[in-house]
């Protein structure tokens, strides 16, 4: 006969709520965390997650639903919520949706089946339709990067806008005018708040903007190429590039090299994200880096906070805006005014 909660509350001398407390990820006292883990052992105690799951109408675990999972940022942010996450007992399961909303609907509806405790979503589709269902459940959702109006939600955003500003404003300083800008996605929120904050840096220095200068990318290495080689070929006298996100950055980082340019000789370049690449380039590249662990934990904590309560819509939506850094290296040359 399988192990119970009981055989292991005889086995150890502690009291059910305890035990309870422990498989709930809980807080429980040291000495008593390894006397449950030891009588687990000994006795093979199997955590029956279904019967759990149907008796107290939680499943102890967490949906995720990224755009990529390849892209770099996304991964890091979900390493270090899954650690979170799984330290107070809960499991994640992640969806990929390659950036396509009918793949985004598809895994929310996938998560719904599956009894999902809480949603945590970097949205493409930006009306949210695809979690309006979920959100009638009374279960928390979390947005990560990425806003949706209509959608009264937590969130956990970095300040584009300042970000995309800070990093032309560099430019700026170095005497540069005919600045180019690779940017995302028409409609999606972070591409948005870059642009515009490309856009403030400009007109604070009195710099008109030139839509020669400006190439929408899609958030890939080909789109960063892309990019790279229309904003040569259509501004010769471009001086700098702001790249703003870490695929696009790689391409355009391809995209100079096919074309045999010097960086930052022939032209400056500033890029987004992944400090380990930005060392490995020659020369060092600059780069707009964003806090991702702190986003994962300030999701991490925001998503467990809900559950904790169980009363998600009780509260005004909370949002997180967390600063970025730009990390200098010697892709950003000094012109001579």
């Amino acid at each position: 006969m399988a192990a119970t909660m009981k055989d292991i509350a005889r086995r150890t001398g502690l009291g059910l709520a305890t035990i309870s407390s422990y498989f709930n990820g809980g807080n429980v006292r040291e000495k008593n965390r390894i006397k449950i883990e030891e009588a687990i052992e000994e006795l093979h105690y199997e955590v029956n997650e279904v019967a759990r799951g149907l008796k107290t109408n939680a499943t102890k675990t967490i949906g995720v639903v990224i755009p990529e999972l390849n892209n770099i940022f996304c991964a890091e942010i979900i390493t270090g919520m899954e650690d979170i996450l799984r330290s107070h007992g809960y499991a994640t399961i992640v969806c990929d949706c390659r950036t396509d909303k009918k793949l985004e609907r598809e895994a929310v509806e996938f998560l719904i089946r599956r009894r999902v405790d809480g949603i945590i979503n970097m949205p493409v589709d930006e009306t949210g339709a695809h979690l309006k269902r979920f959100q009638k459940t009374g279960r928390p959702i979390v947005l990560i990067d990425r806003r949706i109006q209509g959608i009264p939600c937590d969130s956990v955003l970095v300040d584009n806008q300042k970000a995309a500003e800070e990093a032309v404003e560099l430019f700026i300083e170095k005497g540069h005018r005919n600045i180019g800008i690779i940017g995302g996605p028409e409609g999606i929120f972070t591409a948005e708040e870059r642009l515009t904050g490309y856009c403030t840096a400009l007109e604070k220095a009195g710099i008109s903007i030139k839509n020669l200068l400006v190439y929408r990318g899609d958030y890939t290495i080909k789109g960063g190429v892309r990019g790279l080689e229309e904003l040569v070929r259509n501004n010769p006298d471009m001086t700098a590039v702001f790249v703003t996100n870490y695929e696009m950055t790689m391409g355009a980082m391809i995209g100079v090299n096919e074309l045999g340019i010097q960086v930052p000789g022939q032209l400056s370049m500033i890029g987004f994200d992944n400090l380990p690449f930005a060392r490995a380039c020659r020369p060092k590249l600059t780069i707009v880096s964003q806090p991702t662990d702190g986003i994962a934990r300030e999701v991490a904590r925001i998503m467990l906070e809900r559950l904790e309560k169980r009363e998600a819509g009780s509260e005004e939506p909370f949002m997180e805006k967390l600063q970025t850094e730009i990390m200098e290296g010697k892709s950003v040359c000094v012109l001579s005014r």
